[in-house]
Formats: C-alpha cells, sequence, structure tokens
C-alpha cells in the first residue's frame, strides 16, 4: 500500500504514494516517494572511510574481499548498522530476515513494538504492516488461479466482474495489464485509508463506488495503482467464491505455516495482544491502527518469521518446508516475465519488479502505511532473500533512507559486483543534457480531480549542469545534497558518486519519456503539455495572487489615510462600484485558493480526512469556484475595459490590467485543475 507521506518514500517504490504527492505539494504518495535518496544519513562504519571526490564514479567492489554470507556475519553486521540506525531516525522498532538456501539465516527484532510498555520487537511474533509488499501476497492468489486455468492473463477483466471497466481507446484492461501496472488508471486516494474508528467501505464497495479515469492506453505506460491491485484481490474472491480474507487463509497463509499473519480489518482477536504500535516519531505518541480501504494492495499484518517463509517459497519456486504454493513454472513465469519500458533500466515482472544491484538480479517489492514502511528483496540466483519493516516513519523520512541503506549496503558487503561504465564524449553529454531539459508530469497522479492541483508544483525539473552532468529536481542522496547524473551511453546517465541509473527514450530528436532505476519498472515521467506546465504557470499564479492580495490590503488601508486626512473617496457612481467590486473580487479569489490550499493540505497529513465524510466541504468549494472564479474574472476584465478608456493616469490602468490578468490566470488554473468539476471522486 503506498500512501501520502510528507517525508517522502521515492525513490524507494515503497513510499512512494506518500513522497510523491508530499513532495507535489510543499507533496499526496500516492508517499514518503523518495526516502531512500532523502532523509538523515545512517552512519554506519562505512562513513569512516574517506569518501572519494563527489565527481568520481565509485570504484567497483573488490568481490575477493567479501565476508561469507553466514549467521554470526550477518548478526554481527545488522547489530552494528540497526540500533544506531533507529536511534538516529527516532523510530520506535523494526525487524529484519535475512534467509538463504531454503532456510532463515537470520531474523532479528530491535528496539520496541510498544515504546511506553518498552515491549520488544519479537521477530516470531510481532505484527508489522508491510504496506504494498501486501501485494505479492495477492499476485501469487491470482497466479494460483492462472495455474488452475480460471484466469486468463490476457483476457477482458470485465469477464470476472459483475460491473464494468470502461475501455480505454477501444482496448480493455487485461490482468496481465494489472500485474505489470499498465492498465492506464489515474491515482485514486479516496478511501484509503481509515481508523477503527473512522470507518472505509469495504472491498466490494470500494471497486464499485468510482472506477478512476484511465488516462493511458492498456500496456503502453506504467503508473502504479492500488486500485488495480484491489481489483486484482476482487476478482480473486470472485473467481474462487470465498472471500479474499478466506481465500489468503486457506491458500497461502495455512500452507506456508503463516500462523500470525492476515489480511483482516480489524484484527483478529488472537492476534492483537502482538500487533506492533505504530508511529510518526518513536518520541511521540502512538497512533491508531490503520484500516486500508483498497485492502488487497496492503492490509496484511505479519510478523518478520512469517514474510521469512513467504520469501524461502518463491525462492525455492513455489515451495515451502514440503508445501507448495505455485508450480514451479507458475513462479519462474512470475519471476522472469519482464515488461520493458525504458532499456536499461529495471523492469516489471508479474507483481514483482526489478531491484537489480551491482550486476546481482533482484526482484522485490516495497510498502508503506502511514507509519510502518517495508521492503522484501529477493535474489532468485544466489537464493537469498532481506527483509526489513519499521512501526515509525522517523525524522525526515529517515524509515526510507534506512530501508535504503540496508539493501544497498547488504548488497555491497555480500553479494559485490562490477560497477566499472564508460561514458560519452563531452559534447555530446553537453548536447543531450539540453534535451533533457524541462518539465516533466508523473505518470502516476491524479488527473480528474482537484488533487491535480498539485502538478503545479509537483512536476519534475531536470536541468543541465556546466559539466555535462544533469539534475533532477526530486533526487536527492542520503545526504540531502542534490544529486548529479553523468552519461555514460546515449541517453542513459548514472549517479556520480553511486549506482542508480536515469535513461530516457528520445523520437525524433525529443525526449518523450524517462525514468531511474528506482522507479522505473511503475513509474515514467514525461514531458509536461505547455498549455499546464508548472514552469510558467506556477509563477504567474503566484504573482496573481501577490497582486490580488496587494490591491485587497491596499484598500483598507487606504480608507485609514483617508480618514486621518479627513480626505473624501476618489471616486463616485459606476467608478467608486468598480473599485469596490474588484477588490471584493480579488479578496474572493485569494480566500478561496487559500481554502483549497488548506483542504488538499489537511487532506495529505491526515489521510483520515480522504473519506466521502469531507464530500459537503468539497461541494462547496466547487461550487463557490464556479461563481466566485468566473465572477472575478468578468469584474476583472469589466474593470480593466473603463479604466482603459477613462482618463485615469497609466499606472492606474496598469494596475486594472494586471488584475484583469491575475484573474484570468486564477480562472485557467481553476479549469485545468479541476477545481470547477462538480465531481468529488478523487
Amino acid at each position: 500500500m503506498e500512501v501520502i507521506d510528507p517525508a517522502s518514500d521515492i525513490p524507494t517504490e515503497g513510499m512512494h504514494m506518500r513522497s510523491f504527492l508530499a513532495a507535489a505539494l510543499a507533496a499526496l504518495s500516492f508517499t514518503s516517494v523518495w526516502a531512500q535518496q532523502t532523509g538523515p544519513k545512517i552512519p554506519t562504519p562505512a562513513d569512516k572511510v574517506v569518501p572519494a571526490p563527489v565527481d568520481a564514479p565509485a570504484p567497483p567492489p573488490q568481490a575477493a574481499a567479501a565476508p561469507a554470507l553466514t549467521r554470526a556475519d550477518v548478526e554481527a553486521w545488522l547489530d552494528g548498522f540497526m540500533p544506531y540506525a533507529l536511534q538516529r531516525g527516532d523510530i520506535a522498532g523494526a525487524v529484519v530476515v535475512v534467509v538463504k538456501d531454503g532456510a532463515i539465516l537470520v531474523q532479528k527484532g530491535y528496539g520496541f513494538a510498544d515504546v511506553e510498555a518498552r515491549k520488544p520487537v519479537d521477530p516470531e511474533l510481532t505484527l508489522f504492516r508491510p504496506g504494498s509488499v501486501s501485494k505479492l501476497f495477492t499476485w501469487t492468489a491470482v497466479m494460483q488461479l492462472v495455474e488452475q486455468g480460471k484466469i486468463n492473463l490476457d483476457e477482458d477483466v470485465n469477464r470476472y466482474l459483475d460491473f464494468e471497466i470502461p475501455a480505454r481507446d477501444g482496448q480493455p484492461v487485461t490482468m496481465r495489464n494489472i500485474l505489470t501496472h499498465t492498465p492506464g488508471f489515474e491515482e485514486q486516494a479516496k478511501g484509503l485509508m481509515g481508523t477503527d474508528e473512522i470507518k472505509v467501505a469495504n472491498l466490494e464497495e470500494h471497486m464499485k463506488r468510482w472506477v478512476p479515469e484511465r488516462v493511458y492506453p492498456p500496456g503502453s505506460t506504467p503508473a502504479y495503482s492500488n486500485y488495480a491491485t484491489a481489483l486484482a484481490g476482487y476478482i480473486v474472491a470472485r473467481v474462487s467464491g470465498m472471500t479474499f480474507d478466506d481465500y489468503l487463509d486457506e491458500h497461502i497463509f495455512k500452507p506456508l505455516g503463516m500462523q500470525h499473519s492476515t489480511f483482516r480489518q480489524p484484527l483478529p482477536e488472537r492476534l492483537k495482544e502482538h500487533m506492533s504500535k505504530g508511529y510518526a516519531l518513536a518520541s511521540q505518541p502512538d497512533k491508531p491502527f490503520e484500516i486500508v480501504g483498497p485492502a488487497p494492495a496492503g492490509s496484511l499484518s505479519a510478523p518478520g518469521a512469517d514474510m521469512g517463509r513467504f520469501m524461502i517459497a518463491h525462492l525455492n519456486k513455489g515451495e515451502y518446508n514440503g508445501q507448495r504454493i505455485l508450480q514451479e513454472a507458475t513462479a519462474k513465469q512470475m519471476h522472469e516475465t519482464a515488461l520493458t519500458v525504458i532499456p536499461p533500466l529495471n523492469r516489471m515482472m508479474l507483481g514483482f519488479y526489478e531491484t537489480n544491484y551491482n550486476g546481482n538480479r533482484s526482484i522485490a517489492h516495497g510498502g508503506d502505511t502511514q507509519w510502518f514502511h517495508s521492503y522484501l528483496h529477493i535474489f532468485p540466483d544466489d537464493n537469498i532473500g532481506i527483509y526489513v519493516s519499521t512501526n515509525s516513519l522517523g525524522k525526515e523520512g529517515a524509515a526510507g533512507a534506512i530501508r535504503g541503506a540496508l539493501f544497498e549496503q547488504f548488497t555491497d558487503r555480500y553479494l559485490p559486483g562490477d560497477t566499472s561504465y564508460d561514458g560519452v564524449d563531452e559534447a555530446t553529454a553537453k548536447e543531450h543534457a539540453a534535451m533533457m531539459v524541462g518539465a516533466y508530469d508523473n505518470s502516476r497522479r491524479m488527473h480528474s480531480s482537484f488533487f491535480s492541483l498539485l502538478d503545479l508544483i509537483g512536476q519534475v525539473k531536470i536541468s543541465a549542469n556546466e559539466d555535462g552532468t544533469i539534475g533532477v529536481s526530486m533526487m536527492q542522496n542520503l545526504a540531502g545534497a542534490p544529486m548529479k547524473w553523468r552519461e555514460v551511453s546515449p541517453f542513459v546517465w548514472r549517479e556520480v558518486g553511486g549506482k542508480r541509473r536515469l535513461a530516457a527514450t528520445v523520437d525524433e530528436g525529443r525526449v518523450t519519456r524517462f525514468s531511474f532505476d528506482d522507479v522505473s519498472p511503475f513509474m515514467v515521467f514525461e514531458p509536461s503539455p505547455g498549455w499546464k506546465s508548472g514552469v510558467w504557470l506556477a509563477p504567474l499564479l503566484g504573482a496573481g495572487l501577490l497582486m490580488m492580495l496587494l490591491s485587497t490590503l491596499a484598500w483598507p488601508t487606504a480608507a485609514l489615510i483617508r480618514r486621518h486626512y479627513r480626505a473624501p473617496y476618489p471616486y463616485t457612481g459606476d467608478d467608486a462600484k468598480r473599485h469596490r467590486y474588484v477588490r471584493i473580487a480579488a479578496l474572493a479569489v485569494v480566500a478561496l485558493f487559500t481554502a483549497w490550499s488548506v483542504t488538499v493540505l489537511s487532506m495529505l497529513s491526515n489521510l483520515a480526512l480522504l473519506r466521502p465524510g469531507m464530500d459537503w466541504w468539497l461541494w462547496l468549494l466547487q461550487i463557490l469556484s464556479l461563481f466566485v472564479f468566473i465572477g472575478a474574472a468578468a469584474i476583472g476584465a469589466w474593470n480593466a475595459w473603463h479604466v482603459l478608456k477613462s482618463n485615469r493616469r497609466w499606472y492606474a490602468k496598469a494596475w486594472a490590467v494586471i488584475l484583469a490578468l491575475s484573474f484570468l490566470v486564477a480562472l485557467w488554473v481553476a479549469l485545468t485543475h479541476k477545481l470547477i468539476a462538480f465531481d468529488v471522486n478523487y
């Protein structure tokens, strides 16, 4: 489950919804999207090494020096990494599980499941919320039914539904599209999260209440979708004739011996005593148990030991301890069927996605609720897996930084590889860097609702540096410094001093899309259309609102000055009306944009507000928007027309024109970003 996280999980997949949206505002990531790169740096013994010059490529690790992956070495390494990382990040607790060759090698709990009670994390019993790692269980259930011939990956999913998913460009959605995040749905946030006190719709109601708009033709564009995954879970229930929860209990948890795992919400009574508390910060009070609306996308509760069993089953091609949840051919199909969108970047498999590192093949899934942040990686060729989950976001999104650093340093330590690369000549690098410059829209976005307002400030911007490298506005390293990317082959860049790759596709000399390894399986970035580009529209709107605010403030200021000097009001008749109306209009527009901004920010910071209970307020804002934005534009034009024809001074005429243009910009934003839409689905 990906949620909105002011601290950003992206570019790790796990926090993306929160990060993407939080970064967009100020940005719903549908969060946490960049905490693997953002957040405080987690010091480790490796930090004592003198770093290479910032512009130097990362030296290839020496494979011969790699320590053996043994229980003793891993445990000692984790004990040196995790406790300080948690304390530094203000995180209450975590669990880490490493599996190797069909067995759990290490499983360890760190910190507290309940800070106030000083209850330690027990890797066997303490339940964490893996968020979107839950999707791997949903995908496994789907593939069980595929191998039984009950679901066809390439048929219209409407065959399995009791409501209709509309076609896009005459093309239906298939289960293969859903498994690869390419059905083309826009992001959905309404009903994303609740609590025991704040109810969300059940799975059937959630699916039928609103079908998100399909922004892209199926199969063409990765756009991560919680709704699509929930749709897959709904299909599992309908095809199997069981509830989704019952199906998971019977066909995955039972054969794997996952006795303490469940998708059920609220938790069954027998598991409540084992549930870890969730925290924003360990130093703050605990949070209520989260109820996930699109449950198959992220409602799992499970201890680390159970997640280890699941990793072993997939590494063993569907078998665990003599029990088989998938046929070997089906497991290999999930792990090896790749959708290539922007080579050579990481690709989407069937449910899993690549997180290749050091030349090692890794498939994975990350996930986040508001308070729990997790990642599961398996190395199929090496029969190794690692799972980590924290029960707190931590200061500055530290949870994302910890899980990212843990994976990278684990791989560098135990699975090193040659990371050297070539490059392109300086002239080519500068030419291609110049082609990349511009503003880009995220394929994972809310397109048809007022949340598209986030696009104004959430667009990703690429800049070219004098040395031929490029910078990406959303990308920072663990230390919080902007990343630089150096071109290593045509339209493929590599993080300077690191190992991440960024690549673009080009058509007839024009960049059509780009992405980078952390998110490339499920998210791409495309040039923003000029008519709605935040590059010009955001500053223009900001300047316009400032002009309106100054005009509004000047009104009472001038009145006080006239009163002090006993000066008469300088306008009469229609001039006086226009003078007053245009300032009332300016005040109304500023107040309404403020109301929209506060509403969006509040909904992003408190997911409980993403629910039907807010509909009345959204309807009110949209109705006011119809009258205020259109009325203000008309008043501004009317005032400017008459002032221009009058004998007023030039600066009065200029000010009237500026105000009129400001009202028109505000109206344009309201129309293009759905503030006037008469729809409370989002």
